[in-house]
Formats: structure tokens, C-alpha cells, sequence
């Protein structure tokens, strides 16, 4: 399935994808060629580098939608229209073709990975003579508010578990490690919500580090979007699972709040995504979120922003950009997109929610 070569470019030619793996903790350094795309082929992929980096300094391969598209080889789409509708976000418009073109192939690599990884851990135990153990695969998916995150999430989600091995794939987002309203409203945290230090990192990095050394149950709090809070005594159960989804907005950082730690969440992953897009595309796509749930979710009076159901389309516009502007825009650029180098794979998105650019990290 594999194969270790020489770093040199003819021989790159051959094999299309270079990866190294570089698994801190729980993880072992190997190169992994995945066969994806003949040599002809490849030659088209934009930017075409040596692997020894004396060509440019971009550590990241870069793959045109129809370059990335063609990477998923003969893979069938296990998924159809009315599927796809349950997975969409409130203001997502993503279609069957842009899975099959973006998330199919990503899927794929995915496969690969997890199967490369699980190879190295047994492979491991057998010099030990342990018992083979399954050790889950962590994958970190990471971007602004309003990107599309957690749809990404469920659709590779779904993508992940109808390969032919059925793996048990479990999505977890860190909205269940905010600190409860009460909590941020006592320590003045209240409009600094989603940034760093209103995350219970600790809590956090304890639900990795049981899952990663395959306790039977982790458990994760339960928020709620409609009351904008966790819940009391209600816990999600994570049982290991053979592939973990971490969807959130700072799951990549490596300082801030978490500046005094010698352990970050980004520690404990096999793979990590970052959604990218520019920040007026994406202050665009929060304004129409804000607008829809203003005529859905907001509606109920059980809604902790019940009070914005009444505004007018102008003054729930004006007051979504003034929240973008104060809160969201200031976090994306503070804490967010400065942390989007440090993820394998980038996926750029074009203002009308398509991937248009794919960035793999090659070293």
C-alpha cells in the first residue's frame, strides 16, 4: 500500500502525495507515499516544488479544485441528496459535486492515514509483545466563525464511516469546554466568548488525553445554541472511537491562554484541517447567518436571543456587523487565522462556500 523512497523529484513523480507524519506524544515520524495520480498528471499540480525546499520556502503543496478533485481516483460517493441536506449548516449551500470533488478525495487521504498510523502502532506493539491496542486517530478541524466548520465536520464524519472497514467515527466540538455563562459573565468574559480564555483548556486537554490512551468513556458537556449555555448534568459520551473529529475555533493554537501549559490540544492530533476564507467573505456569511436565525431559531422564546427576533432586516444587519466588528472579527484575526500555517491541510474557500484552493503540507 506504501512505499519508502529516496527525496528526489523523479521519483516524487511516481507517487503523488508525500506526508510527513510527525506524531508528538502518542505519534512516530515516518514518510508516507499514498498512490493517487500518475506522474503525468501531477506534473499539472500548481507550483510544482522540490521536495528538499530549495525551490521556494511554501512548505505546502498546492492543488487546483479540479487538480484535488482527480484525487480521489475511483472512489464511489457513498452519500446522496437527501443525506447531504440533513448535513448542511442553516445558511450552507454545499452540493453533492462539492463533496464529491473536495471531501471525497479528502476522505480518501484520511483513509490512508488512519490505516498508516494504526500500521505503526501494531507494529510497535508486536516488537513490545503487547496486544494489539486501537489507538484513535484525531483529526483537528479548525477556522472562523461562520466558515462552515461544523458541516465540514459531519459531512467528513459521515465520509469516514462508510469506508469499506466501517470505522466508529465520533465528531466532538469544543463549544462543550466554554465555561458556562454564569462563569464568563463573573469574570467579566462574557464578550470575549469563543476567544482563548473562555475555553476550560484543562478540561479540554483531560478529554484528549482519555481518549488518546483508550479509556472506555470520555465524557463532553452539553451546549446548547439555543440557550447559549451548557447544560446542567448533561454529558456526551465519547467510546473510543476509531476516528475523532475536534471541531473548533482554537484548537490549533499553541499560545495565549494556554501560554504556561507544556501540553496543547493540538498536541493530540494525527491531522489537522484549517477552513480558510478572506475575512469580509466570511463577516458576509455571518451577517446571513445571523439574519436566518433571526427568522428561525431566534423566534423561540426559549432563545437566549430572543430579543433580536424583532429587528428589522436592517437592524439585524447593522447589529451583525457591529458584533463581527467588536467580537468575531477581533478573535478570527488575533487568535484564529494566525494559526492556520500550522495545519496539514488548508481548504480556501471562494464567497460562494466552494473550495477553490487546497493546501496539503508537504514538510
Amino acid at each position: 500500500m506504501f512505499e519508502y523512497f529516496s527525496l528526489t523529484w523523479p521519483r516524487f513523480c511516481s507517487t503523488t502525495i508525500l506526508r510527513y507524519l510527525c506524531i508528538t506524544k502518542w505519534r512516530t515520524y515516518t514518510i508516507l507515499a499514498a498512490h493517487a495520480l500518475p506522474s503525468a498528471q501531477l506534473a499539472n499540480v500548481t507550483h510544482p516544488v522540490s521536495l528538499l525546499g530549495t525551490a521556494t520556502a511554501d512548505p505546502y503543496l498546492r492543488f487546483s479544485r479540479s487538480e484535488w478533485s482527480r484525487l480521489r481516483a475511483f472512489t464511489h460517493l457513498p452519500l446522496t441528496e437527501q443525506e447531504l441536506g440533513s448535513l448542511r449548516g442553516i445558511n450552507e449551500r454545499i452540493s453533492l459535486e462539492e463533496v464529491a470533488s473536495v471531501y471525497l478525495p479528502l476522505s480518501r487521504l484520511l483513509n490512508l492515514y488512519v490505516s498508516a498510523v494504526q500500521s505503526l502502532h501494531d507494529a510497535t506493539d508486536t516488537f513490545l509483545g503487547n496486544l494489539p491496542a486501537r489507538v484513535p486517530y484525531i483529526i483537528g478541524l479548525a477556522g472562523s466563525v461562520a466558515v462552515g466548520k461544523s458541516t465540514t465536520g459531519r459531512i467528513l464524519q459521515t465520509l469516514l464511516s462508510r469506508w469499506p472497514h466501517h470505522p466508529q467515527v465520533d465528531l466532538v466540538a469544543t463549544d462543550g469546554f466554554l465555561y458556562p455563562t454564569s462563569v464568563l459573565r463573573e469574570r467579566g468574559l462574557l464578550n470575549r466568548k469563543g476567544f482563548p480564555e473562555s475555553y476550560d483548556q484543562r478540561r479540554l486537554i483531560r478529554f484528549l488525553t482519555a481518549v488518546k490512551s483508550g479509556e472506555p468513556e470520555a465524557a463532553v458537556p452539553v451546549y446548547s445554541h439555543l440557550l447559549y449555555d451548557i447544560v446542567p448534568n448533561q454529558m456526551k459520551t465519547v467510546q473510543q472511537p476509531d476516528i475523532l473529529i475536534v471541531e473548533g475555533l482554537n484548537v490549533l493554537q499553541a499560545s495565549g491562554a494556554s501560554r504556561h501549559s507544556r501540553v496543547f490540544v493540538s498536541d493530540f492530533f494525527d491531522f489537522s484541517i484549517y477552513l480558510d476564507a478572506t475575512e469580509p467573505t466570511i463577516e458576509n456569511w455571518y451577517v446571513e447567518r445571523f439574519l436566518k436565525l433571526c427568522e428561525t431559531v431566534f423566534t423561540n422564546p426559549a432563545s437566549y436571543f430572543h430579543h433580536y427576533a424583532g429587528l428589522s432586516r436592517e437592524e439585524a444587519t447593522a447589529t451583525a456587523r457591529a458584533i463581527w466588528q467588536e467580537i468575531n472579527g477581533p478573535n478570527l484575526r488575533e487568535n484564529i487565522e494566525p494559526t492556520r500555517e500550522r495545519a496539514q491541510l488548508i481548504l480556501t474557500k471562494s464567497p460562494d462556500h466552494g473550495v477553490e484552493q487546497v493546501r496539503l503540507r508537504r514538510i
